[in-house]
C-alpha cells in the first residue's frame, strides 16, 4: 500500500483510514442496501438523523450526490434554487442540478462568512407567474471556506422562507467543524433546515460517504432520486461502518485541527503580515503575491508538504510534528532561497 505524503495540505478529504476504523469496516454488518437490508447502513442513516435531529436519513456516495438529491426531492423541473454565488453547489458541483434536474440556480452574493443579504434573498423570489421559474428552495453552505455561519443567521432566513413558502437546505459537508468551534450542538445549528447534506470524508476522516437528513416523506423522495441516479449501493455497509466510527470518534477531536490550523495561520502573519491570512475552523486562506507564494511551495514541498492553491486545509492525518515541520518553513522562508 503507497504511504500518504507525509503532510498533506491539499484538502482534508486525503485522509486514511485509522486501523480502527478499518477493523470496523472489516467486520461490518452487510446486507442489500437497495432493498433496504444493509443494517449498517440503516444504522449510519439513522444515527446522523438523530444527531441532527431530524427524522430520517439517506446514505450517499458523494457530498455532490447527496447535496443534489435534496435539490431533486425539493423541486420540480423548471423550479429554482437560490444559492450563494461562492457556494459549493453553485460553483464546484459540475452544475448538476441544471444538467439532470432542469433545475435552474439563481445565484446571489454571498459573504465571506456565507451569509447571503436577507434583501437580496427576497429580491430574487419569483411571482407566481408562468414567465418565470418557481422558486422552490434556499441553499445555505456551513462551513463556508472554514467559517460557521453567524448562530443568528440562520433562523433568520428560515423565517423568511416560511412567509414565502420557500424550504431550506443546508450543504453541511463540515457542518460539525462548525459546531465544535462554536459550542453547540449540531443538532441546534441544524434546527433551522428542512433538509441537511453531512459529509463523512472530510474532518470526520471516513473513506467515502455523505448522509442527506430530513423527515421521512422527503427522504423517501430523494431515496428514489437516489437509484436515478446510480447512487445505489449493494453491501454498503463496509463503507457505511467507517462512517460510524468517525462519528462515534472523530468529532471533539476537530477541535484538534482547529487549535494546529491556529498555530500556522500565526506563523503566516508573524511572517509575511496578518493582512495576508485568514483562517477558521480547520483552513488557513493565503493572499500573498504569486511569486512569494510559488517560491513557499516549492521549499515546502522540497520538505514533503503538499500544498496546492493558497487554501490549507488541516484534518486529523496531520499531527503536532506535521504542524511544528510546516511552522519551521514558514519561518525559514526566503525568496533568495528559492533563487
Amino acid at each position: 500500500m503507497a504511504d500518504a505524503p507525509a503532510v498533506d495540505l491539499r484538502s482534508d478529504t486525503v485522509t486514511l483510514p485509522s486501523p480502527g476504523m478499518r477493523a470496523a469496516m472489516a467486520s461490518a454488518a452487510v446486507g442489500d442496501d437497495v432493498k433496504g437490508e444493509d443494517a449498517t447502513v440503516r444504522a449510519l442513516e439513522q444515527q446522523v438523523a438523530q444527531h441532527l435531529g431530524k427524522q430520517a436519513g439517506l446514505f450517499a456516495p458523494s457530498g455532490t450526490q447527496s447535496n443534489l438529491l435534496g435539490l431533486f426531492a425539493h423541486c420540480e423541473r423548471g423550479d429554482e434554487y437560490i444559492v450563494g454565488d461562492q457556494a459549493h453547489t453553485y460553483q464546484y458541483e459540475g452544475g448538476g442540478a441544471a444538467v439532470l434536474g432542469s433545475i435552474q440556480p439563481q445565484p446571489v452574493a454571498m459573504s465571506r462568512d456565507g451569509t447571503l443579504s436577507l434583501s437580496a434573498i427576497e429580491a430574487v423570489i419569483k411571482p407566481e407567474d408562468f414567465h418565470f421559474a418557481k422558486t422552490r428552495v434556499v441553499c445555505l453552505e456551513n462551513t463556508h471556506g472554514g467559517v460557521p455561519l453567524p448562530l443568528d443567521y440562520a433562523p433568520q432566513v428560515r423565517d423568511l422562507c416560511q412567509q414565502h413558502g420557500l424550504s431550506l437546505h443546508l450543504d453541511g459537508a463540515r457542518l460539525l467543524n462548525a459546531a465544535v468551534a462554536q459550542g453547540y450542538p449540531a443538532a441546534q445549528l441544524a434546527e433551522p433546515f428542512d433538509s441537511i447534506s453531512l459529509c463523512l470524508s472530510k474532518g470526520l476522516g471516513a473513506p467515502v460517504g455523505s448522509v442527506l437528513v430530513g423527515d421521512e416523506s422527503f427522504i423517501q423522495r430523494a431515496r428514489r432520486w437516489r437509484k436515478v441516479l446510480g447512487g445505489g449501493m449493494r453491501q454498503a455497509g463496509i463503507i457505511a461502518a467507517a462512517g460510524i466510527y468517525a462519528l462515534e470518534h472523530h468529532v471533539q477531536r476537530l477541535a484538534e485541527d482547529h487549535r494546529r490550523t491556529a498555530e500556522i495561520a500565526q506563523t503566516l502573519a508573524e511572517k509575511f503580515g496578518g493582512e495576508y491570512v485568514r483562517y477558521a475552523t480547520n483552513m488557513v486562506h493565503l493572499s500573498l503575491d504569486t511569486h512569494i507564494y510559488q517560491a513557499l511551495c516549492e521549499q515546502l514541498t522540497q520538505r514533503g508538504i503538499v500544498v496546492g492553491r493558497p487554501r490549507w486545509v488541516v484534518h486529523r492525518d496531520i499531527d503536532d510534528e506535521g504542524v511544528a515541520q510546516i511552522c519551521q518553513v514558514i519561518r525559514a522562508f526566503s525568496l533568495q532561497s528559492a533563487d
